[in-house]
């Protein structure tokens, strides 16, 4: 069965988590299954001003109880491992095991994220980042000591306690329809986010890709996004379908329409 959530940048009206907040709630209210957040340090003009997600998120935890939430996706390579550990744990205990850690290489070409703060902008190099951070999280939740000597990042002998609610965080890997190496990595962990989808037949084409390296996809994610008013009925391979806004257009009230009528079941 598809479940639906919304999915939106934390940009102007939606950069501040009070606001966010209220509509996680008011979501959770509607009948929708999730509610997810752009990762963005900015971005480009007309939009002024941006909101951390985490912080946005730790506040729609607070006040929302069903509700499926998380980064879609988090660009890893901008971030410490072991920082980011610590965040997804904490955050997957303050909402009950309601986390679910969207994760991918990013980009620079949308705003300058990365050649503008000083970050790695090779594509290559911020895969081998990507993998070995995900190989750290995922040894991080075990709750034994993780020893990692890494091309790019060292953890000497050290144990991450708590664990999260359930174990661990299920991890999502985003990644652009049919390209085999962002395929192959999310077939080792828990979903798979095809970016800038164009077409059921594009999905259909990624789906089999990634059940002939991964075999069995028996509670495995599809996600997916659409934009408002688009029938999810030709993606029958999801089971997530996320309502994406465009961030040029974004506007509080048109958010706060599609969040009132409910998913598109």
């Amino acid at each position: 069965m598809m479940r639906f959530a919304l999915w939106v940048p934390l940009f102007d009206e939606l950069a501040d988590p009070r606001v966010v907040a209220r509509l996680a709630a008011e979501a959770e209210e509607a009948g929708w299954d999730g509610m997810f957040v752009w990762d963005q340090l900015w971005w480009r003009a007309p939009v002024s001003s941006v909101a951390d997600p985490w912080i946005t998120m730790a506040a729609m935890a607070a006040v929302t109880e069903r509700l499926r939430l998380g980064p879609m996706v988090t660009p890893v390579a901008r971030r410490r491992p072991v920082k980011l550990l610590r965040e997804a744990t904490t955050l997957d205990v303050l909402s009950g095991g309601r986390l679910s850690l969207g994760v991918g290489l990013g980009g620079d070409r949308f705003a300058g994220e990365f050649s503008r703060s000083g970050d790695e902008v090779d594509d290559r190099i911020r895969a081998e980042q990507l993998d070995e951070a995900l190989e750290i999280l995922t040894a991080g939740w075990s709750g034994a000591p993780v020893s990692h000597h890494g091309t790019h990042y060292t953890v000497d002998s050290v144990s991450f306690l708590p664990r999260p609610v359930a174990g661990r965080v299920p991890l999502w890997v985003g990644g652009f329809p049919g390209k085999l190496k962002p395929l192959r990595r999310a077939a080792r962990y828990d979903g798979y986010f095809p970016v800038n989808l164009t077409s059921p037949d594009q999905l259909a084409e990624s789906v089999a890709l990634l059940e002939s390296i991964r075999g069995d996809l028996t509670d495995y994610e599809i996600v997916i996004s659409l934009p408002p008013g688009t029938d999810p009925a030709p993606y029958a391979a999801a089971t997530w379908c996320l309502t994406d806004f465009d961030p040029s257009t974004l506007r509080l009230a048109d958010v706060r329409a599609v969040l009132t009528a409910g998913p598109p079941r």
